[in-house]
């Protein structure tokens, strides 16, 4: 893999550099740096990307902008690139092994022999550049939740992946024994790995669409028994009236990606769409929100 790193780069003001060294400490980054740009002073800082992924930038960025209103100091700007390391290639995958989520999966990464017995169902995993290895809270949040929304296979559900990122949940729900999945993703990298991995799982019925939930809507007499979303809240708030549009009158969702402290705006929304919240799962910092129709 040739981008193993995250490189982190926030302006530097100086009443706020013991908080910004403090918060890229506690955010697991194994490098830091006061580095002069340009005549600019900017931090810079270093952590594994197969330890983070961008929701989690995204939610670091968030908390930045919380300690500027807190302190009254201008907003900070940060951003993040992926840099390369050379010897990465082999060892990243090493932090990386098979990991049981939930009462019913495995997930096992492509490179892993595969036991032949095995009490569970195996998802076999390449992400790429793609969100979504299983090693996140959000996405175990949303495969325990598929576990309990599907599951019974004559009812022939179908699901929409909304953000599908590697595949993985589409897949997923198709090994639940939903009929049909509907997967959608505007980055053309995760879309790709969703169709690398549909391969690798051997698994069919996922059809896949280079967009959003726009697209969905577009589809003549498609309505769904459920939907799947695991992005970052201050997209999901966007979505969240289309989503009442595509779904069945008795269907369900299923809302991950969302910071425990964003779940009250989140739920007080879908209340207000149209929708009942049928359970709250947290996990450290995030949750999950299940909510059905109401009738």
């Amino acid at each position: 893999m040739s981008t193993p790193w995250w490189e982190i780069k926030i302006n530097h003001i100086p009443e706020l550099e013991d908080t910004i060294f403090w918060r890229l400490q506690e955010f697991g980054c194994q490098g830091t740096a006061l580095a002069k740009e340009d005549n600019a002073w900017f931090i810079k800082a270093y952590i594994p990307a197969i330890t983070k992924e961008t929701i989690d930038l995204a939610a670091l960025s968030l908390w930045f902008e919380q300690d500027c209103i807190l302190t009254n100091q201008e907003s900070l700007t940060i951003t993040w690139k992926l840099i390369d390391d050379e010897d990465w290639a082999s060892s990243w995958k090493d932090h990386w092994q098979p990991m049981e989520i939930g009462d019913r999966f495995c997930i096992y990464p492509a490179w892993i022999e595969v036991p032949e017995v095995l009490d569970r169902i195996v998802i076999r995993l390449d992400p790429g550049s793609a969100f979504g290895t299983g090693v996140h809270a959000t996405t175990q949040l949303c495969l325990e939740s598929l576990e309990m929304r599907l599951g019974e296979p004559e009812k022939e559900l179908i699901v929409a992946d909304i953000g599908c990122g590697s595949g993985i949940l589409s897949i997923g729900a198709r090994f639940l024994g939903a009929k049909q999945v509907f997967a959608t993703d505007i980055d053309p990298l995760a879309t790709r790995a969703t169709k690398e991995n549909m391969e690798l799982n051997a698994v069919d019925n996922i059809e896949i669409f280079d967009g959003s939930i726009e697209l969905l809507k577009l589809v003549p007499n498609l309505k769904f028994d459920g939907i799947v979303c695991n992005i970052l809240a201050e997209v999901i708030k966007t979505m969240i009236p289309d989503m009442a549009e595509i779904i069945k009158p008795d269907g369900w969702v299923i809302l991950s990606g969302i910071l425990v402290d964003q779940s009250i705006e989140i739920a007080t929304i879908l209340e207000k769409n149209g929708w009942t919240i049928a359970a709250l799962w947290k996990r450290g910092e995030w949750c999950c929100l299940n909510a059905r129709r109401s009738k």
